[in-house]
């Protein structure tokens, strides 16, 4: 069994955190990988994800904070769908409307998605454990010399978010991706126990 079934059949067996919903938060520095994991951990949760930078604009790449609370967890607290309009990052304008239904389990990722704000709603908290310089240079890497400037301020954006707000600190578990799978550890937050999400690789054993 692999590391991702392992984890989503814990993730499944969380109590609801947000009226009838586990949501689940990936968190981490730009770059580090926490799309493509979410985009896997979701599969094998058969779970939706918001995508944080669709709440995010270029003016407000950190205050949206109060678009997530009336236009999700308001209405997943009430076990209703979530409506949002996803933000067009080449057009710089708010699109159509989404429906996020109230999954048993909905993931949120992107940086931050672990703030102070959304803690109280969150089943977990998932970091990518990948450092802030190696991130933004695979991010860079990724998005080529024509978003330069935008990774310019970006990081000097996220820096100052997480010197507030930092996520890590109060994370359930620390993912980080191998060369094959990823490794899951206990965050700083929890102290070992049976409940927390067990510590293994992608075709190991698990250790406890």
């Amino acid at each position: 069994m692999h590391s991702l079934d392992l984890a989503a059949s814990a993730l499944r067996r969380l109590p609801p955190s947000c009226g009838p919903v586990r949501l689940i938060a990936v968190d981490g520095h730009a770059g580090s990988g926490k799309s493509t994991f979410a985009g896997r951990l979701a599969a094998r949760l058969a779970a939706p994800v918001l995508r944080l930078d669709d709440l995010a604009t270029h003016e407000e790449l950190f205050a949206w904070t109060e678009r997530m609370r009336d236009q999700v967890i308001e209405p997943l607290s009430r076990g209703e769908a979530a409506v949002y309009h996803p933000y067009d990052w080449n057009l710089r304008a708010f699109g159509p409307p989404r429906a996020l239904p109230p999954a048993p389990v909905v993931l949120i990722e992107g940086v931050g998605a672990g703030r102070r704000a959304l803690r109280p709603y969150l089943a977990a908290l998932l970091w990518m454990d990948r450092g802030a310089q190696e991130s933004w240079s695979r991010g860079r890497h990724r998005d080529g010399p024509a978003l330069s400037a935008f990774w310019d301020g970006w990081t000097v954006a996220e820096t100052r978010h997480f010197e507030e707000d930092p996520s890590r600190p109060f994370a359930d578990t620390l993912v980080r991706e191998c060369q094959e799978g990823y490794e899951w550890l206990p965050g700083p937050s929890v102290t070992a126990g049976p409940n927390q999400i067990i510590t293994y690789r992608d075709g190991a054993r698990p250790v406890n």
